[in-house]
C-alpha cells in the first residue's frame, strides 16, 4: 500500500514524503490491517496534513481482492478519521486524468508525470508509491470540489448515503 504527502504554499507544490507499507511480512490480514492503521496515524501524527484523499475502490473480477483492499481502504480512513482529519475518495480513471491528463495512463505514464511536477530524480521501484502522490495531487487540482468534510464515520455515512446504500445490497446478496 503506497502513501504520498505533499505540502502546497500558494501555487508551489512539495513532495514530503512518499513510499509504501510492505505487508508481506505480516503473516494474518489482521496484523496487515493494524500495520496499515499505525503507519497511517503515524504519518497523520507527523504530518498534521489538513486532509486525506484516497483512491476509490474499483470494481475488479477477483472478489478476494476487492475484499483486501476494502479493508485496507477502511482502515487507512479510520486512521484519518480517529485524528479527525476530513478524507476525500477519487476513482482510479479520475486521479490519472488529472495528473496526466489521460484516465487511461499506464502506472509508468503517471509516475513519469510526477517526476516533473514534483522533481523526483528517479522513479520509485514501488508504484504504489507513485500512485499515492497522484492521488494527493489530484486531490489539490480538484480545489477541493469532490471534497468530503466527514470528520467521522457519522459524518461520512452522512455524506455518503449511496456507499451505505451499496453496502446494504452487497450484504443481502451474501
Amino acid at each position: 500500500m503506497g502513501y504520498g504527502v505533499i505540502s502546497i504554499q500558494g501555487s508551489k507544490l512539495s513532495l514530503l514524503q512518499y513510499g509504501v507499507i510492505h505487508l508481506s511480512k505480516y503473516a494474518g490480514y489482521e496484523l496487515k490491517l493494524k500495520k496499515i492503521f499505525d503507519r497511517v496515524l503515524n504519518l497523520v501524527d507527523e504530518f498534521h496534513p489538513d486532509e486525506v484523499a484516497l483512491e476509490a475502490p474499483f470494481f475488479g473480477k477477483n472478489v478476494q481482492s476487492m475484499l483486501k483492499l476494502g479493508r485496507a481502504q477502511g482502515v487507512a480512513m479510520s486512521a484519518a478519521l480517529y485524528r479527525e482529519v476530513p478524507i476525500t475518495e477519487y476513482a482510479p480513471k479520475k486521479v490519472k486524468q488529472s495528473v496526466t491528463g489521460n484516465g487511461n495512463a499506464s502506472k509508468e505514464q503517471v509516475a513519469k508525470m510526477l517526476m516533473t511536477l514534483l522533481a523526483i530524480k528517479e522513479i520509485p521501484k514501488l508504484l504504489d508509491a507513485t500512485d499515492a502522490l497522484a492521488v494527493a495531487l489530484c486531490h489539490h487540482f480538484q480545489k477541493g470540489e469532490i471534497k468530503s468534510k466527514s470528520k467521522s464515520w457519522e459524518g461520512f455515512v452522512k455524506d455518503n448515503p449511496e456507499r451505505l446504500k451499496s453496502l446494504k445490497a452487497s450484504k443481502s446478496s451474501l
